[in-house]
């Protein structure tokens, strides 16, 4: 089962490695980073560096396609090599994926039109200009397109993502490995739930975070 997780300059690292720590342990599973130019990418923090593995044209049809987020993300949707390369995995995929902003590239792809669809939630209002339904939900079954919202989704989407490859016995056993049992500090991880400070803080920057 080839998985392609996609990685570009300025990318959040953690849209791309939760996924990748929950689907590299499926059985048979090979997971290639992949990026229209092979090399090292700088996470949007400035200090992480990942390397991909695998150029788009050598992987052009993987079972499984994750696509991350990131400030990075702006200049990604306009990368026509890439888009069209999502376009033709996602034709013949079992499961087209994404995290946080990465929806953002499906919908430049043109991936999510007439779909459910969701992001982080300083981007939902912008998934309709790709003709998609938006959903302030953490994780989005659409056919075999899913989304997930902000970074950490990113687990839970492939948690989820195996349980429908593998079974729910096996997705167990991969969050006991990982010992994925999250108890935050605080109730601030949604919009719904976070005090109105923090919230309307982070309005005030969204042009920012819908780039990341």
């Amino acid at each position: 089962m080839r998985i392609a997780i996609v990685i570009f300059d300025r990318f959040t690292a953690l849209d791309a490695v939760g996924p990748y720590e929950v689907l590299s342990r499926l059985p048979d599973a090979r997971v290639s980073f992949v990026a229209t130019e092979p090399g090292p990418k700088v996470a949007d923090t400035g200090w992480l560096t990942m390397v991909a593995d695998t150029a788009l044209d050598d992987l052009p049809s993987p079972n499984i396609l994750v696509v991350p987020g990131g400030v990075g993300q702006d200049e990604a949707m306009h990368d026509d090599k890439l888009l069209d390369w999502v376009r033709t995995a996602h034709r013949t995929s079992t499961w087209t994926a994404s995290v946080c902003t990465g929806a953002l590239i499906l919908g430049a792809a043109g991936v999510l039109n007439g779909r459910r669809a969701t992001s982080h939630w300083l981007a939902l209002d912008v998934l309709p200009e790709y003709g998609a339904q938006q959903a302030l939900e953490r994780v989005v079954f659409d056919g075999k397109v899913v989304t997930g919202a902000g970074v950490t989704a990113g687990i839970d989407l492939a948690l989820r993502l195996a349980a429908r490859i593998a079974g729910d016995e096996v997705a167990q056993t991969i969050q006991l490995s990982m010992e994925y049992d999250p108890q935050p500090p605080f109730d601030a991880g949604s919009p719904t739930r976070a005090p109105e400070s923090i919230v309307a803080r982070l309005r005030s920057a969204s042009r920012f975070l819908r780039s990341g």
